[in-house]
């Protein structure tokens, strides 16, 4: 089911008159008709980026904001399935101008070593359905990159991972993506990357799902941030996000039936964790702590996380540590102003399900100048 209408977004600002609080958008409620929904309800973001085909470009929620990929570049047609040579996607990938890279075939393409994408890089896999599989992307030391309803299934080998964002890369969205089934990581990001938003994107079939934050000796890693929103983790066992000493807000997600845990707050890490729902299915921890010593301390310690308006479903015990929210926990108003966000509910559950991963939405055309 697609969400091709344009709509208007519906986004509340700082200077709206309701001030507690200040960042909330009110939406006006979603009532489920169980009809065939010809597009996604209008309280969810990003209603209108599909009403051009560079209508992506610069809008992304969260700290990814920026993001504009290719968009002032010329449009690259992939035209074959092959891993490489003329007219594939690892040849678009690695030219060094920016493109807008868009499908003119549906299909798997096997990728027999990591495909690197470059800078002002836009990879739309709308109007196509598109599957990577054997290895993943690369984003290394690029920034502006936009990467769009995808599937990425089955990823072998070591340190294989969906989309591995490293080193120093940023300006970077990642929407629409179903991944599933890789030998490490669906999405890493570590190194010194930063400004990242990850949304709309599937989660399911593997172990270690989302890292952020390398390892403690990457201290580094301190200058990540990264903005995961309306995303569906599926019975992914951990990792929803792991994060090292990064600043990381989510919101309005989906996480059901995980393995060990929902969240983990490893060393110096700051979770904001707004509005989402965990569902474990029986008896489970959402919140997980550990210690870890960062190269430059004396002391292990772990991260800490805030939760506010989460709904914990079934069984669920949230495990949230409360002396270990830091007095000087960042919030997410200190870095971008608006953000689309609402009270969890049965109603947000089901859209989450229906309109994440990738998605059978025709290819928008053109803006005429």
């Amino acid at each position: 089911m697609g969400n091709a209408h344009p709509h208007r977004r519906h986004r509340n600002h700082h200077h709206h008159p309701t001030p507690t609080p200040p960042y909330y958008i009110s939406p006006q409620p979603y009532v489920p008709s169980y009809m065939p929904q010809p597009h996604m309800p209008h309280s969810l973001p990003y209603l209108n980026v599909d009403s051009s085909l560079r209508g992506l470009a610069g809008q992304a929620e969260g700290f990814g904001r920026f993001a504009i990929g290719g968009l002032h570049g010329p449009i690259y047609h992939v035209t074959t399935l092959s891993d490489d040579g003329p007219g594939s996607l690892r040849d678009g990938c690695r030219r060094k101008e920016p493109l807008w890279i868009v499908f003119e075939v549906s299909g798997t393409i096997h990728l027999s070593s990591t495909l690197s994408v470059s800078s002002y890089k836009t990879i739309d896999g709308r109007g196509q359905r598109i599957k990577l599989t054997g290895k993943g992307l690369r984003l290394k030391e690029c920034e502006h990159v936009i990467v769009c309803n995808l599937e990425f299934e089955g990823g072998r080998g070591p340190d294989v991972d969906g989309i591995q964002i490293k080193p120093n890369s940023k300006h970077i969205w990642i929407d629409r993506c179903s991944l599933h089934d890789y030998d490490d990581g669906l999405i890493d990001i570590t190194r010194g990357s930063t400004d990242i938003t990850v949304s709309r994107c599937h989660f399911a079939q593997h172990d270690k799902t989302m890292l952020i934050g390398a390892d403690p000796s990457h201290v580094g890693d301190r200058c990540i941030r990264v903005t995961i929103h309306h995303c569906f983790f599926d019975g992914t066992r951990q990792r929803h996000p792991r994060v090292r000493y990064g600043k990381v807000h989510l919101y309005n997600n989906y996480t059901r039936n995980w393995g060990i845990y929902a969240v983990c707050a490893s060393v110096e890490s700051q979770i904001y964790s707004q509005c989402n729902i965990y569902e474990a299915g029986q008896k489970k921890v959402a919140f997980k702590y550990l210690h870890e010593k960062a190269a430059d301390k004396d002391e292990a310690c772990s991260g800490c996380i805030r939760s506010e308006g989460d709904l914990f479903m079934t069984g669920t015990q949230a495990g949230l540590l409360t002396e270990n929210v830091m007095s000087n926990m960042f919030h997410p108003s200190e870095y971008y102003p608006t953000w689309t966000v609402e009270p969890p509910s049965e109603a947000l559950k089901h859209i989450v399900q229906q309109f994440t991963g990738w998605q059978s939405v025709p290819r928008p055309a053109e803006a005429s100048s």
